[in-house]
């Protein structure tokens, strides 16, 4: 039987992630009480249920204390992920604004800000121990897609991330490893290469004829390959390395496609491009 549980902060996407799970084929069950979760599963179970999505939140309330704990057992007899979404507060009271929706930790003596920072602390039990996906600057298509990605890769036990980014865009919260790749030289000021990207050949041949560029990937990669077996160690699911560049399109896509190439023959690999449609 395989389990993903969805939880997050109210606005990251939750509703997204869930009809992905459901128009895949899953038995999905919204906004669980936490916990009711052991005999939920167990009732999904003896019906015969073989695909299950479960959505678990801050409404809850108490219910999540034991959670952590819950989780923990319920992986040692079921394939279990926890997907946790979040996103940069400015950009949720952005989503709460323009949807006019009231947040669930709302009351007279809160501020929609100070809703979300104790929704944070109420969840934080939960962040700690699945795969983070910072949806700040995603499209629904996008986390669709990402969401999809993962549900591919499920009877992998443990898959390496690779995601690039632009750092003028913020740094992506859901990284466990972050390089910074700006020092090296910018295919950006070439007018030929501008429009183009980290995957196409152009790119790629130029940032292949720099020392730098060949020497920083080098180090990158000892340092991934003597350092992954600690975190595979730790019980993770999922690890994500985090490639940065200003804009998020030429250096920072070329590492990020570089490393998956490197390590796809030893780990399961997944890429992302955050600034790329």
């Amino acid at each position: 039987m395989r389990i993903v549980v969805i939880s997050g902060l109210s606005g990251s996407g939750k509703s997204v992630a869930l009809k992905v799970l459901e128009d895949t084929g899953f038995y999905c069950v919204d906004n669980l009480p936490a916990a009711l979760l052991p005999e939920t599963v167990e009732y999904l179970r003896l019906s015969g249920v073989a695909d299950a999505g479960i959505s678990i939140d801050a409404r809850s309330g108490l219910g999540l204390t034991g959670l952590p704990g819950d989780l923990d057992r319920l992986r040692l007899r079921y394939d279990l992920r926890v997907l946790f979404l979040t996103a940069k507060d400015a950009t949720l009271v952005t989503r709460f604004s323009e949807t006019r929706r009231r947040h669930p930790l709302a009351s007279g003596e809160r501020s929609l800000e100070e809703c979300i920072r104790a929704e944070r602390e109420m969840l934080e039990g939960i962040s700690a121990n699945s795969h983070m996906m910072d949806t700040s600057d995603l499209s629904a298509n996008n986390l669709r897609a990402w969401i999809k990605d993962i549900l591919d890769l499920h009877n992998a036990k443990f898959t390496l991330v690779f995601e690039s980014f632009g750092f003028k865009h913020g740094i992506p919260m859901d990284a466990d490893l972050v390089f910074d790749v700006r020092c090296l030289p910018n295919p950006h000021y070439d007018v030929t290469l501008k429009p183009l990207t980290g995957r196409d050949g152009p790119v790629i041949a130029f940032l292949q004829s720099q020392a730098m560029v060949r020497e920083m990937l080098e180090d990158i990669r000892v340092y991934i390959a003597k350092w992954l077996p600690a975190y595979i160690k730790d019980n993770r699911n999922y690890f994500t390395v985090g490639l940065g560049c200003t804009g998020g399109q030429h250096r920072s896509v070329y590492f990020a496609e570089t490393l998956a190439d490197l390590f796809g023959e030893q780990q399961q690999v997944l890429i992302r491009h955050r600034e790329l449609s």
